[in-house]
């Protein structure tokens, strides 16, 4: 089959594509220029290479000469990876919203030339979606005037401002105890307490709520609150969500029970998912929890890691044209493999003889706790993990032998800062110098390979970083670097966190109402410039901002900065109010501006092994700087270097010198 344009492309996703009989063209001037010129729709289809629906989407409709006829006929097709262009998919994910739709991906959007988009949808089979075409196509001829003013119409809609749209308001009350507390119950009616997690189906993990939930238990004093958390995660990993052999979470389950996943694996939801789940093992001292992040991290180790020190973006869903062949097993398979472990395993792991899924197949998803079958087969708890290990062991073996799924081999900078502080952080919780290591690697390769000029790039590929970063990127490599200072205690880290922070200020910032754009507005003009608060998968980038904001005004004593991330979170305040668990982000950095932030220093010999002494159980709401000897750091100076000392500090005014761990403890402060 001949080559379409997207044959040069870099993108995994893209070039999947780049045989299709589809005359596909990647987004740029060529198709836009193309569609004004021949005066014809633009059909802009969107998605990503670890997506299942995409590849369905693909091999009905757009593999198919018939349909690629129709398509090439009366439209200009583009293809876009929402990895690469999130602004892109934003725009237009929200478009198919207001036109009352369901956003989702495939998302495929029908455009006017001046790229205002006026039908859409998701997934559709092929023959549905060759009516699509056709009704489209006669419709632009005989109705375009109607067509062009519903497309001027959604057009507006998607430029209406944040503060017009959800009518924001500074609100300059002061930050209460009593609210954040009632913007945590009020999260939490939402609670499942039978599977844990939020009641909803499909089940996201959404890191940002339990983070904010966890460091709410514990600035609150709130056990049943802390309970609550533990239990969300001990279910998420129990799940089928969870390779239960190898480590690592897919994105999402289809039920409310963690069972059923797509199973792709991205790389943002397991570096916010190692942070979560250190400080719940640094919070509850639960094993289980140790044991997902030492998983995770040697599957990141193992299938992620790039030779050059920065990890891929994605693992895909299907192997072998099937969705989840890679990591299910037939109850035959098990029983040959296992022969006298099978009874146990499978009682463990709920394998069923007609399987618990599709087709016969079985899900690993764990029935029981280690200590009920330890119990049950009279060992002790240590000595049936070590069973367990071993049984593994022959089915990863086994397993290794399949057909892999597909890997997207791009890196994605900002992906990488939420691995960097996942890393970072099961550093801090169990002390393993590799995970520092890698943490620093990885950071090492953004700054070096990602960052030109000043300015941060969002993809790497075949030596080449490309695509200029959009808020989100800056946000999660800032809060990376902030991270990868805790562990190293290496200013350079902080000093590249306030570069980049400083590019975000001049290039992003919309003065009129303290936010930041998520495309910088001088890289490439669109229909639309948006603004991100709301928390997806990942958290919004508003949010994250406004926190890298608030930790970097206390390191460097600006002001400039707490300032504007004051403003961004009184603008925010009475949203929040109403919408909590989209704004879980936010919420958290409410609860650290109503509990002061402590401000940590720790000198004298000794001084960094004793601030990692101090990290090693986790407080939320406080930045913390340790020297042995002089430093320019302002929490530093002034500040003796004889003697080993804790220095707890809050808006620049000190409390008593301490010299041990547990005294420094004593004087963080708590919610109430």
């Amino acid at each position: 089959m001949k080559a379409n344009k997207l044959i040069n492309s870099k993108s995994l996703y893209l070039l999947q594509h780049a045989h299709n009989p589809v005359d596909w063209y990647p987004w740029g001037e060529e198709a836009l220029q193309k569609a004004k010129k021949e005066q014809k729709p633009l059909l802009v289809s969107i998605g990503y290479s670890a997506c299942h629906w995409c590849h369905v989407m693909e091999k009905e409709s757009f593999e198919n000469q018939e349909v690629a006829d129709l398509m090439n006929k009366d439209f200009v097709c583009i293809k876009i990876d929402r990895e690469e262009r999130p602004d892109l998919d934003n725009i237009y994910m929200e478009a198919v919203q207001v036109m009352g739709l369901q956003g989702g991906w495939p998302l495929n959007v029908f455009l006017m030339p001046d790229q205002k988009p006026f039908y859409g949808g998701t997934y559709f089979p092929k023959g549905q979606w060759m009516k699509v075409l056709s009704g489209i196509s006669t419709a632009f001829v005989k109705q375009y005037k109607a067509l062009n003013e519903s497309a001027l119409g959604f057009g507006n809609s998607l430029n209406r401002s944040l503060t017009e749209k959800y009518g924001l308001q500074p609100n300059d009350s002061p930050f209460l105890a009593k609210e954040i507390i009632t913007i945590a119950r009020e999260l939490m009616e939402g609670f499942d307490p039978q599977w844990g997690g939020m009641n909803r189906v499909p089940k996201f993990p959404m890191p940002a709520i339990w983070s904010f939930l966890l460091d709410m238990a514990i600035l609150n004093q709130d056990e049943e609150l802390g309970k609550k958390v533990c239990f969300t995660l001990e279910k998420i990993g129990r799940g089928g969500i969870y390779d239960q052999l190898t480590g690592g979470f897919c994105r999402y389950s289809v039920d409310g029970e963690w069972f059923a996943p797509h199973f792709e694996k991205m790389l943002y939801d397991n570096g916010q998912l190692l942070s979560l789940y250190a400080k719940a093992f640094q919070y509850s001292q639960n094993g289980y929890f140790k044991e997902k992040v030492v998983e995770t991290i040697h599957w990141l180790e193992n299938e992620m890691l790039d030779t050059a020190g920065a990890f891929y973006a994605a693992l895909d869903a299907d192997s072998e044209g099937k969705e989840g062949k890679f990591y299910t097993w037939t109850f035959e398979e098990l029983q040959t493999l296992l022969k006298d472990d099978f009874d146990w395993f499978a009682s463990l792991y709920g394998i069923k003889e007609n399987g618990n899924w599709e087709s016969g197949e079985n899900i690993l998803f764990q029935q029981k706790n280690y200590f009920e079958m330890a119990e049950s087969m009279g060992l002790s708890e240590a000595d049936f993990q070590q069973k367990l290990k071993a049984t593994k062991r022959k089915l990863i073996e086994y397993r290794n032998q399949r057909e892999r799924p597909g890997l997207d081999d791009k890196i994605i900078s900002g992906w990488n800062g939420w691995v960097i502080d996942g890393l970072s952080q099961a550093f801090l919780a169990m002390g393993n110098v590799t995970y520092k290591n890698l943490a620093n690697s990885a950071g090492e390769f953004i700054w070096q390979r990602m960052v030109k000029g000043g300015e941060l790039f969002r993809n790497f590929k075949g030596g080449e970083a490309y695509t200029s970063a959009f808020l989100e990127d800056y946000a999660a490599v800032i809060k990376a670097y902030i991270s990868l200072y805790t562990i190293t205690f290496d200013p350079k880290w902080l000093y590249r966190a306030e570069q980049l922070l400083e590019r975000v200020l001049e290039r992003f910032l919309d003065k009129s109402d303290s936010l930041f754009y998520f495309n910088d507005p001088a890289v490439e003009q669109l229909i639309a410039d948006k603004k991100e608060v709301f928390d997806n998968v990942i958290p919004a980038s508003n949010s994250v901002m406004a926190r890298n904001l608030h930790q970097l005004g206390l390191y460097f004593y600006r002001d400039k900065y707490l300032n504007q991330a004051e403003k961004m979170i009184q603008l925010i305040q009475d949203l929040l109010r109403k919408e909590p668990s989209f704004l879980a982000n936010w919420a958290n950095f409410y609860l650290e501006k109503t509990t002061p932030t402590a401000e940590i220093a720790v000198t004298g010999p000794g001084a960094e092994e004793k601030a990692l002494a101090f990290l090693a159980g986790y407080r939320p709401n406080l930045v913390i700087s340790a020297s042995s000897g002089d430093s320019k750091l302002p929490l530093l100076q002034d500040k003796p270097m004889i003697k080993s000392l804790f220095y707890v500090c809050f808006n620049k005014s000190c409390k008593q010198p301490v010299e041990e761990v547990a005294d420094a403890l004593n004087q963080l402060p708590y919610l109430s």
